[in-house]
């Protein structure tokens, strides 16, 4: 089994250690060996461009950077499995290095709710950086089999304590839920329901699709799109449907291949009934 450690640039260094760690969904290996900023460099380092180019970690000292990454812990964790809960002690934080991620909400009627995505390099249980314990307000799954850095809450808040750039970055990153919390409200009020999907599939093409031969492929269900759209299923399925037809996309279970995004836009803003 391998082991991964990040030095403060956020090279990525392999050792092979015993397999004496959980294997279950959600359980934590081994905690990364100590070492210093000092540690001499090997042809087996490289460059890890999530950990080089995470806002979370944007502007901090190569000892601030070391002390860090040296305090985290690595998880992985199967696909569809929820990382955490709402209403759950927000006692954790992490940082998102390989796969994606949502947040979701359950409402009162048990509905399931599809909010922000996440791609590596994006944190995620930022309430435990407050003073007042505070509980997750909301669920975090990840989508596909995915790796983590976490970080007890004793223990970010200790680091952040010596590093102040830390809290700066949570609430930038904060400022922006709020800037997508607006985007996504003024969408309800001023957009239609075809016109919501279309950005929607963009929008996640864009942040987690990855490259296909016939254009950019996203791995999501109609019943997914329909309620990060906020649409019904039917509306979901009948305009991917219209959309396929006309070349925009090509749809198979689970998936949908983004083929001319200009072309989706077009057949979008045509009047169409909002639901």
């Amino acid at each position: 089994m391998i082991e991964k450690n990040y030095d403060p640039g956020g090279k990525q260094v392999e050792r092979a250690v015993d397999s004496d760690v959980e294997s279950q969904s959600g359980e934590s290996f081994r905690p990364h060996d100590r070492f210093s900023s000092s540690h001499p460099a090997t042809p087996t380092y490289h460059l890890d461009p999530v950990l080089h180019n995470a806002r979370f970690l944007h502007g901090l000292s190569d000892a601030g950077r070391s002390a860090v990454l040296q305090s985290a812990q690595h998880r992985r964790y199967r696909r569809n499995s929820i990382v955490v809960e709402q209403g759950d002690s927000a006692d954790r934080l992490f940082l998102l290095l390989r796969g994606s991620a949502r947040y979701f909400f359950i409402t009162p009627e048990g509905r399931k709710v599809n909010l922000f995505w996440l791609v590596p390099g994006d944190i995620f249980g930022g309430a435990c950086l407050l003073s007042d314990p505070a509980p997750f307000i909301v669920s975090t799954e990840v989508t596909t089999e995915s790796e983590v850095l976490v970080w007890e809450r004793d223990t970010i808040r200790a680091i952040a304590r010596r590093y102040p750039r830390l809290l700066e970055r949570g609430l930038s990153i904060a400022c922006d839920y709020l800037v997508w919390y607006l985007a996504t409200h003024l969408s309800l009020i001023c957009h239609s329901a075809r016109e919501r999907l279309a950005h929607v599939l963009v929008s996640l093409a864009r942040g987690i699709g990855h490259s296909h031969r016939k254009g950019v492929a996203l791995d999501i269900t109609n019943e997914q799109l329909a309620n990060t759209a906020n649409v019904t299923p039917f509306t979901a399925s009948r305009t991917l449907s219209q959309w396929q037809r006309d070349g925009s996309i090509l749809k198979s279970r689970g998936r949908v291949v983004l083929r001319h995004p200009e072309r989706l836009f077009r057949s979008a803003s045509q009047i169409a009934p909002k639901n």
